[in-house]
Formats: structure tokens, sequence, C-alpha cells
């Protein structure tokens, strides 16, 4: 989603994997992953729209952890929660011409906070719907670590949500383990 960051592999996963705290890092978020065309206006975020997408985070993160634990292991507040922010109208998207005459996509209306929410807990239904989604669902296995990530690699073997960071920690510390038992 965003360049430079880690990647989830799905909309719902990457909000889940850390919740833009304030209203500026949620404008630079919504942009990075593409939920509003590059040069929107994002003047109505505030800080209250951050707590909402903070609070549906949570709900996704309860949600996803309960379907890794096994059927049934939620709460069912939190996914009627989720169920009635998906109900909302996403945003509606248009095309304009950009510079050079191509065509860009905009939106037809500046961003409502309920259409964006719309859009990850549409998401986020989809992936918690879809049986061949969830069977890629994987948790991290480094020790600090607790992000979760759609496993698409081949062989469906993959273990960390990162191999430059939590595989890189990993090996450093096997690494790191050896060493000391040879002195």
């Amino acid at each position: 989603m965003v360049a430079g960051r880690f990647q989830a592999g799905r909309l719902c996963l990457e909000l889940m994997a850390g919740p833009p705290s304030d209203a500026g890092r949620l404008a630079r978020w919504l942009a990075g992953a593409g939920l509003v065309p590059a040069g929107t206006p994002l003047d109505a975020v505030d800080a209250r729209w951050a707590e909402r997408f903070t609070e549906l985070a949570g709900d996704i993160d309860h949600l996803v952890r309960g379907t890794l634990a096994g059927p049934g292991r939620y709460s069912p507040a939190r996914l009627d929660r989720l169920n009635a922010l998906a109900t909302a109208p996403p945003p509606a998207p248009r095309a304009v011409p950009g510079e050079g005459g191509a065509l860009v996509r905009a939106l037809a209306a500046p961003p409502d906070c309920g259409a964006l929410l719309a859009v990850v807990a549409r998401d986020a239904v989809d992936l918690l719907t879809d049986p061949a989604a969830r069977a890629m669902l994987r948790q991290c296995a480094g020790d600090t670590c607790r992000r979760v990530y759609l496993d698409t690699s081949r062989g469906r073997r993959r273990r960390w949500c990162s191999s430059e960071t939590c595989g890189n920690r990993e090996r450093v510390a096997r690494h790191r383990a050896r060493t000391q038992r040879q002195f």
C-alpha cells in the first residue's frame, strides 16, 4: 500500500497493522493506501476521523485474531459494528481529464469519513467471509511482532511479515546463539 512499508496483502490488514493515530497520519495513510486519489484535498480529516479509524482497526484486529483462533471466537458486538460500517456507500469515483488530457480518477464529492470507513470495513467482510482468503491468514512468527498478513507465497510457508525485518532479526538471533555456543 504505502511505499517502503510492510505489505499485509489486504487494505483491512494494513489498517490493523498500524492504525493512524492522528489526523495528519490518517490523511497520509488514506492517500498512500489508495482510498482517495492522489492530490485529493483532505481538509475534513480531524482527530475524530482518526479515532473512528483506530476503532475500526481494533474491531478488525479482534475479528481476524478470533478467526485465526478458530470458528466463533469473536465478539458479536464487534462484528455488528463492522457490518454497520460496511453498509455506508463508498466514495463515488469519476473520470476527469488530468494533465496532458489523460483521464484520471477523482472523487465526485469531498471524501466523507463514513464512506472511507465503509471501504475498509467491506474489505474486512470480504476477507473474513472468503474461505480461500481466510486460509492464507498468518500471524508473523517474529518474537515481538503481532502483524497478520496474507501468505501468498509459493507453498504457503512464509513465516514472517517481512523477511527484511522480522526474518532478519530471527536469523541474527540464531547466528548469535551459534557463535556464543562456540566460545
